[in-house]
């Protein structure tokens, strides 16, 4: 990857912050985009200490013209692009007959149209690199989540998505990961919008036991660096794939009951 040019988006905290960094320690040059532009500094500081040059862009990729731009500064800066990690994203937590629909439209806006536009406007110059696209998605793309209807959605089309681009580019060499983390340890559940779109604040987890947001990124990275197409983490992760296969009522009673033993869980 030395050399590289890597664009991560929700790059300021989490899983998108300790991938940007796992990518300038092997010698990538970074284009990290966030809404936050003091915490987007912050990260820069730290991947320009490695000894890797790196941009800050300011972007909301729910909205369309921010997305090309972001794209149009990285080959404005670098006049490449080789990898785009589709990162940025935004839970729910409410069931659906209590939830405004303006809380399941932005996630849509933020997780999925948010991937479509940032694939969509640096597509051309990965396919001249024969590059790769990364979309960190969840185990909410293979099982659908209760009480996060709005999630689950956006996954699951982020996957349906992702594969479309991979069969349509099978000729032109064009790398398509779609990386399913499992639960991790990260800010994305405090952010997680209630059912009238405020934050929920606290975490229903216990964010100890769960994988961290460095250990996730080391495994995008290898997963990216070996043109691997799907990569799903921890054993509950790959168990509750292989369940939602060939035993899907059994992984919606077990989904269920894990869901409702949560702290205030919005499931009676």
């Amino acid at each position: 990857m030395r050399d590289k040019v890597v664009l991560v988006t929700g790059a300021s905290s989490g899983i998108g912050k300790a991938t940007a960094l796992r990518f300038a320690k092997a010698g990538a040059k970074l284009v990290i985009a966030a809404r936050s532009v003091d915490k987007l500094k912050a990260v820069a500081d730290e991947i320009s200490a490695l000894g890797t040059e790196v941009i800050t862009v300011q972007a909301d990729v729910a909205v369309e013209a921010d997305c090309q731009k972001l794209i149009q500064d990285a080959i404005d800066k670098f006049g490449r692009l080789d990898v785009l990690v589709n990162n940025a994203g935004i839970s729910m937590r409410a069931i659906l007959e209590d939830l405004d629909l303006s809380v399941l439209k932005k996630v849509m806006d933020v997780n999925f149209w948010g991937t479509v536009y940032c694939t969509k406007f640096a597509l051309p110059h990965l396919l001249k690199q024969k590059g790769s696209i990364v979309g960190v998605s969840s185990i909410a793309g293979y099982v659908g989540l209760p009480a996060r209807t709005g999630y689950s959605a956006s996954k699951f089309a982020m996957h349906g998505f992702l594969e479309s681009v991979r069969t349509e580019n099978l000729g032109n060499d064009l790398h398509v990961l779609i990386a399913c983390p499992g639960f991790t340890a990260s800010n994305i559940r405090k952010k997680a919008l209630s059912a009238d779109g405020g934050a929920q604040g606290e975490s229903p987890r216990e964010e100890t036991k769960m994988m961290t947001a460095e250990e996730v990124a080391d495994h995008i990275f290898k997963a990216t660096k070996k043109r691997k197409q799907k990569l799903v983490l921890t054993a509950e992760g790959k168990a509750a794939v292989f369940l939602s296969k060939f035993f899907p009522k059994l992984i919606q009673k077990m989904v269920y009951n894990k869901m409702r033993k949560e702290p205030d869980s919005p499931l009676k």
